[in-house]
């Protein structure tokens, strides 16, 4: 046989809590046990309520996002300012390979355009917009190929 399990305390609390919702829908909020005999307010059964509320929460999110943000602003300010000091660095000679993918020769060099000789054999040059250059691949005539970017 089976042992019977006592269901009368469970059917009580039940009871207890149908009486509860039904005295919720007049409008009066329920009476929690262990709630002091207080009413609760209407849809924060059993919980506490803390003094900071969710700002708890959305302080550290603002702290990682304002992290985030200097870091991703710091690295592209020292890309930015290695690239000013390499087109600022740019003199005769200089082979270099452009956003395009031309290498060439830099013949000249004025405020914001760079003269480059792209065919040795026919002499072409072409003119571009400094800021055009990506990479400086040898530093003057005879050099060693070393990639500067």
């Amino acid at each position: 046989m089976k042992p019977q399990m006592d269901w009368s305390h469970m059917q009580v609390h039940f009871t207890g809590l149908i009486l509860a919702q039904a005295d919720n829908a007049g409008g009066a909020a329920p009476v929690l046990p262990g709630n002091g005999g207080e009413a609760a307010a209407p849809g924060s059964a059993g919980r506490t309520t803390s003094p900071w509320g969710s700002s708890i929460i959305i302080i550290p999110l603002l702290l990682i996002m304002v992290f985030m943000i200097w870091t991703s602003s710091s690295a592209q300010r020292k890309e930015r300012k290695k690239r000013e000091a390499m087109l600022a660095a740019l003199k005769r000679h200089d082979r270099v390979q452009t956003i395009g993918g031309l290498i060439g020769s830099i013949v000249e060099i004025k405020d914001n355009e760079v003269i480059l000789k792209v065919d040795e054999a026919n002499n072409v040059k072409m003119r571009f917009a400094k800021s055009a250059v990506q990479q400086v691949l040898a530093e003057g005539p005879g050099d060693e190929p070393a990639i500067r970017p």
